[in-house]
């Protein structure tokens, strides 16, 4: 009888987080810290990182890196956009990788503008209102998944919650106060619908008229949800090897 060896057993694939990249400092040190937070829960997994565009390590070369290996590649991003749909599969394509859903829209990432708004003095008062600020994208399906990220909030929250962006897509954040304002409501908070600091996040939380929250950046249900991403790609809960 031959006795296995455990210890040659291939662990699970490797956990990559692909960030967008920012020419802004805070995006990667946010997107480590949530890399940190990640492999808290998952000890003996192998977590790493790659970049789109504009960081490094760009995710070409921690595919490379990783070799034969295999990987779930779970996008740092809130929506079906071009990097979602053509870049990261362009990038991956001579891996051995599989492709997790984009972290939004999800009931976590409800939680996370939540406690976000907390954080910045949000308290329901009469009349009050919720501009969900993102980068934006021409991608209607991009479009579509913030705005069903903006009724999960609303349903969080219990007051009105208008999507608007920085970019590519309308209304831009500015308008969406002004339509808001327009029908009533005095107390409109801005709720940056952003995974890290960066220009848009800044440009965006200028225009709030009361408070604006910070970025989604290294929360406990940011965690949380890049885990249940990897975990849903590969279609089972995951035990790393120790």
């Amino acid at each position: 009888m031959t006795v296995t060896d455990l210890s040659s057993r291939p662990g699970p694939p490797a956990l990559v987080l692909v960030a967008h990249g920012s020419r802004d400092p805070r995006a990667l040190s946010t997107v480590r810290a949530l890399m940190d937070r990640v492999r808290a829960r998952r000890p003996g997994l192998s977590v790493r990182l790659g970049h789109i565009e504009l960081n490094e390590p760009l995710l070409p070369d921690t595919l490379a890196a990783l070799g034969n290996s295999e990987a779930v590649l779970v996008p740092l991003l809130l929506g079906r956009g071009h990097h979602v749909k053509r870049d990261i599969p362009e990038m991956a394509a001579a891996a051995r990788a599989r492709i997790a859903a984009p972290l939004g829209p999800h009931p976590l990432l409800a939680d996370t503008l939540h406690a976000r708004l907390l954080e910045a003095g949000w308290r329901p008062r009469p009349a009050s209102a919720v501009v969900l600020a993102a980068a934006g994208s021409r991608d209607p399906d991009a479009r579509a998944d913030t705005g069903r990220m903006a009724g999960l909030l609303a349903a969080r929250l219990g007051v009105p919650v208008l999507a608007a962006y920085a970019s590519a897509a309308t209304p831009a954040v500015p308008d969406a106060i002004t339509a808001l304002r327009a029908r009533g409501r005095q107390h409109i908070a801005l709720a940056s619908y952003f995974t890290a600091p960066g220009r848009f996040a800044t440009e965006s939380a200028a225009h709030a008229p009361w408070i604006a929250s910070a970025p989604l950046g290294a929360h406990e249900a940011m965690a949380d949800l890049v885990v249940h991403r990897y975990e849903r790609a590969l279609g089972t809960p995951v035990t790393a090897a120790a």
